[in-house]
């Protein structure tokens, strides 16, 4: 996959007081790089508890090829591009939230706990234009 046709990848998950930081860390590092740098903010909840924030942003070509080189091992890739239109956003970001207990086994599921979005490039910068330009990369992962 030579050409990447995002601006940026941003992931996100977020550690509860129910668990361990060190296991939400790795899920996350499940799509990232070797050795990338993952940004950890800490927050009270509603009624005090701590939550962490973990976060990461890859901007090179080489970083997020690897991210997309673990979304081919979604098993339903397929029903990712039957939802595109609903994936993606007027402002261009493409949507997927990941399963952060499959990921801390080092597996790719949808589901529940991992956000990802990516800046989609499109000239011009419409939803149509987006869309079809992330089917095009999702199309070359199966």
């Amino acid at each position: 996959m030579a050409e990447v046709p995002f601006h940026y990848v941003d992931l996100r998950t977020f550690c509860y007081a129910t668990e361990d930081d060190k296991r939400v860390e790795q899920a996350i590092r499940t799509f990232l790089p070797e050795e990338f740098e993952v940004e950890r903010a800490e927050s009270k909840g509603h009624h005090g508890d701590r939550i962490v924030v973990f976060s990461a942003r890859l901007e090179r070509a080489d970083e997020m090829r690897h991210v997309l080189s673990k979304l081919a091992d979604l098993p339903n890739i397929e029903s990712v591009l039957d939802e595109l239109g609903n994936r993606v956003d007027d402002n261009c970001s493409f949507f997927l939230r990941l399963d952060k207990q499959a990921a801390y086994r080092g597996d790719v599921a949808l589901g529940d706990g991992i956000t990802f979005r990516a800046k989609v490039e499109a000239y011009p910068a419409k939803k149509e234009a987006a869309v079809e330009n992330a089917r095009e990369t999702l199309e070359r992962l199966r």
